[in-house]
């Protein structure tokens, strides 16, 4: 089972980018204000291994995918402000890569051809922590794995509350909101965010104070490259016990987990479990129950027999552990990881098979029921051991009062837990083993309308899908804000409006733009 402001733009609103500056000049502008070894225009010898650097899905490394006009690894924040004057100037948007987890690859290609740069900020990769203290800067480079290590090593006692996995970019986790395993008790990411510093559409680097509370709040999970390019994040620390408990418990449908999962979505929301997480992940027949809970096995059992006993949780079951130890744990499936291997940012590429990816997400705000879960099961999962349906439990903290002010994270009050549904398959990107299991994922999430959310539907932002929308681009050269509402109400609901308000107050002429950015308010 082991398996991404002032309100006043210094440039003008009326700014095309349809200029009649040339490529030729934007690479120009770039070599007199960047080190030539940190651009790699598609002439280099280097130019594809630095563009796979971090791409996570190979259907998005092949031979007919768009590909940009050069790379720019920043390792400075001056770098990244000459890189966006340089673009704005001569005519060539950025596409930025943190982690490269980007489900649609939109970080780092176009879907249709368009002539970009990308500015790959994994140079940018420092954490800046002292012992004792509930705060640390982090860049926007950096992946949990390495934030993770750095708290854990340098900082024991204190912890943040992010994702299962390591390799996902700090700054694309918090710019789509950022759910994870302790969110029950410290909310998502981007409540949990103090201070940031963006390089806005003029090239300025601002922090909180001159940023403003808009562009602030837009930021932490409003899709954070539609407004700017975060270089760095102060983030908010939790303290967390010396010693925490995980415990990996699987069950088969035969064994009841049908049963189980119908007493899972019935607990999961009670109040008073905020020490306890149960992550859930189904595959094929059998569900895996991924516990992490914030003190010892025995207070641990305790809780299990009285909120949820069938699922037999034992002092056998139990693996006492650092959070560090614990966050190793979750990412690899097993008690002796180490905890140097959430440092490695290798990605999908380097292996000889090739594992391609597609996933959907949805939100429960209802139980689906044992006859539910056993016809999903029956219907779809047995039908196919390379997909997985995965069970992040909301409430507690998460759904608590005014949690819309601090982020535009919008799954939140009556929300029992969010869905991400995954198909995999080997072979290559597009061919029949790619129908087939695209084929089956399409089957399952219009198999899961009558179990989630409607009107909207929604979606998690950090689980791209242009499968259900993207942006047109108006005459005007701005994406309009009707097409965007399709998809954009469905990551953000009654959010959306204010984040395009934002948009147009910072981007106007829409500069930071892919096919799922926050269009303008026009």
């Amino acid at each position: 089972m082991a398996v991404i402001l002032a309100t006043l733009c210094l440039l003008s609103c009326t700014f095309f980018l349809h200029s009649s500056a040339s490529s030729a000049e934007f690479l120009q502008c770039l070599s007199q204000t960047i080190p030539s070894d940190h651009v790699f225009q598609q002439s280099s010898s280097s130019f594809t291994s630095v563009l796979q650097s971090s791409i996570q899905n190979p259907k998005f490394a092949t031979s007919t995918t768009v590909r940009p006009l050069c790379i720019v690894t920043a390792s400075d924040a001056s770098h990244v402000q000459s890189a966006v004057r340089c673009g704005r100037r001569h005519g060539v948007r950025l596409r930025v890569r943190s982690g490269g987890h980007d489900y649609e690859g939109l970080s780092y290609r176009s879907v249709l051809p368009e002539e970009f740069a990308v500015l790959d900020l994994a140079g940018l990769r420092g954490v800046r922590v002292r012992r004792g203290e509930a705060s640390a800067w982090v860049d926007a480079g950096a992946t949990l794995g390495e934030l993770y290590y750095a708290l854990g090593t340098a900082n024991p006692g204190f912890a943040f509350p992010g994702g299962a996995c390591a390799t996902v970019g700090v700054s694309g986790f918090i710019s789509g909101g950022g759910i994870g395993l302790m969110m029950r008790k410290y909310g998502v990411g981007g409540d949990n965010v103090l201070d940031a510093r963006v390089v806005t559409a003029d090239g300025e680097l601002l922090d909180r104070a001159a940023m403003g509370e808009d562009l602030f709040w837009a930021i932490r999970g409003g899709g954070g490259e539609s407004f700017g390019v975060v270089v760095a994040w102060r983030l908010t620390l939790s303290k967390v016990p010396a010693t925490v408990t995980v415990v990996n418990i699987l069950k088969s449908v035969d064994q009841g987990a049908a049963d189980l999962l119908a007493k899972w979505e019935t607990t999961i929301l009670q109040p008073f479990l905020t020490d306890l997480t149960i992550r859930v992940v189904m595959q094929g027949n059998n569900t895996l129950f991924q516990t992490l809970y914030l003190g010892r096995c025995s207070k641990l059992i305790g809780t299990m027999s009285t909120v949820f006993p069938e699922l037999g949780t034992t002092a056998a079951d139990c693996n006492e552990m650092t959070w560090l130890q614990a966050m190793a744990f979750v990412y690899f499936g097993r008690a002796d990881a180490p905890v140097e291997g959430i440092l490695n940012r290798t990605n999908a590429l380097g292996g000889t098979t090739l594992t391609y990816f597609k996933s959907k997400s949805d939100y429960a705000r209802r139980a689906v029921g044992k006859a539910g879960w056993e016809s999903i099961f029956r219907q779809h999962l047995s039908r196919n051991g390379a997909g997985l349906v995965i069970l992040e439990p909301h409430g507690a903290a998460v759904g608590g009062p005014n949690t819309n002010a601090t982020s535009p994270y919008p799954h939140r009050r009556g929300v029992l837990f969010n869905l991400q549904y995954g198909s995999m398959w080997w072979g290559d990107a597009n061919g029949t083993a790619a129908a087939t299991a695209l084929g089956w994922l399409n089957g399952l999430y219009d198999f899961m309308a009558q179990f989630v959310s409607s009107n909207p539907r929604e979606a998690f932002a950090n689980y791209r899908d242009l499968d259900i929308g993207r942006n047109v681009v108006g005459g005007d050269d701005v994406s309009t804000y009707r097409s965007g509402r399709v998809w954009g109400e469905r990551y953000f609901m009654g959010n959306f409006r204010k984040l395009a308000a934002v948009k147009a107050r910072v981007d106007p002429s829409d500069y930071f733009r892919n096919e799922q950015s926050i269009p303008p308010l026009r």
